[in-house]
């Protein structure tokens, strides 16, 4: 059985509308490592192959990538701030009509770290499907974070679609 198979379906993100048709996604979650571990997990190349994105390119503030995602999107991005262990904000497909941003805010909590990621600028029809996939992926960056297996991408984010379009449906 996968990790993800023998997680429940929980909702640890939310959804939200923001101006001309566009919304939010935002997971929070508690990872039992600190900072600068997790920190390493989300910057460097090596470590976000093993359950985000294959990226390449140049990585400071300011430099374009090109990311390749276990979520089968594929694209091109650009390094906007970069606070080393604390806060990373990068946009995807710049200059585009479809373009997002990422932010990532790391703060140490007790003997773990609390991560908050949010993508902003996602087509409220696109909404929900980002918000099970941004689930999915928050759970693989736990099972990298703990040396465990991650599950199937697309059989978790299926079955987690339906929760995330109801909580669109709630948006009214």
């Amino acid at each position: 059985m996968s990790n993800h198979e023998q997680r429940t379906i929980q909702v640890v993100g939310g959804v939200r509308a923001d101006d001309e048709g566009k919304g939010t996604v935002r997971m929070e979650s508690l990872f039992d490592t600190d900072p600068d571990d997790l920190w390493s997990a989300l910057t460097e190349a090596t470590r976000l192959a093993n359950w985000i994105a294959e990226v390449a390119g140049d990585l400071r503030v300011g430099g374009t990538f090109s990311a390749s995602f276990t979520s089968g999107w594929n694209g091109s991005g650009r390094v906007e701030s970069c606070e080393p262990s604390r806060r990373l904000v990068v946009t995807l497909d710049p200059g585009r009509d479809d373009e997002t941003t990422i932010e990532a805010v790391l703060a140490p909590e007790g003997r773990g770290t609390r991560l908050v990621v949010e993508e902003r600028g996602i087509p409220l029809t696109e909404i929900a499907l980002h918000g099970a996939g941004w689930q999915t992926h928050i759970e693989d960056l736990g099972s990298h974070l703990d040396g465990s297996e991650r599950g199937d991408w697309r059989t978790r984010w299926t079955e987690l679609a339906p929760t995330y379009e109801d909580l669109v449906r709630e948006l009214g």
